[in-house]
């Protein structure tokens, strides 16, 4: 019954966080932490620091994550892993399609108080990149949770997602509010699926 209670709380912690800023950004509310975030990142930008933003970013989507999912989906089905390679598959493309339709639905226009090294011309909300690195990460947390890796994976998978999160507020693409949305759908998504394919053994897994 804990285990259960656990894997309801990892599925609604998130997804109540993700409500409540879509709520607001649903009716054109502001975020107070929004704005004050954004300056104090620009006030410290460094060419250093730049170059790690742009890092980032870029293995936050179209030359880390993307390659990746697609890597671990079709390596898993190399070594027969046929139900963990659809559980993959569905969190990774799940994720992106409601990325898309989040994006689109809420229309929110990205931040423009300077001009970014790397421009977009999408939507704002939720943050794509964010969405994506957490949920590459949720899922290589749940498949490696019944072996010797479960804390190194926990821990590389930790700091590549906030990495990616910090580099698309300090390159002024997105707000925090945005990054923070898209960890949220994210982690709702994926557990939730995890739970749905594996029954009742998802919670004993996710428990111990």
């Amino acid at each position: 019954m804990r285990r259960i209670a656990l894997l309801f709380i990892a599925v609604l912690l998130p997804l109540w966080g993700f409500g409540e800023l879509a709520e607001d950004v649903g009716e054109g509310r502001n975020f107070g932490f929004d704005l004050p975030i954004l300056e104090w990142l620009h006030a410290h930008h460094t060419p250093m620091l730049d170059q790690l933003a742009l890092l980032f970013s870029r293995l936050g989507y179209q030359y880390g994550v993307i390659p990746f999912d697609i890597v671990l989906v079709a390596w898993l089905l190399y070594r027969h892993h046929k139900r963990d390679a659809l559980f993959a598959a569905t969190a990774f493309i799940g994720s992106a399609l409601i990325n898309i339709a989040a994006k689109h639905y809420y229309g929110r226009a990205r931040p423009s108080l300077w001009e970014s090294l790397a421009p977009e011309t999408t939507f704002s909300f939720p943050s794509g990149h964010a969405m994506g690195s957490m949920t590459l990460a949720s899922v290589l947390v749940l498949l490696a949770w019944r072996t010797r890796w479960r804390w190194p994976v926990v821990a590389v998978s930790a700091l590549f997602v906030l990495a990616v999160g910090a580099s698309r507020p300090y390159l002024g693409v997105h707000y925090p509010s945005d990054v923070l949305a898209g960890w949220g759908a994210a982690l709702a998504w994926v557990i939730g699926v995890y739970a749905l394919m594996f029954g009742a053994g998802s919670a004993q897994r996710f428990g111990r």
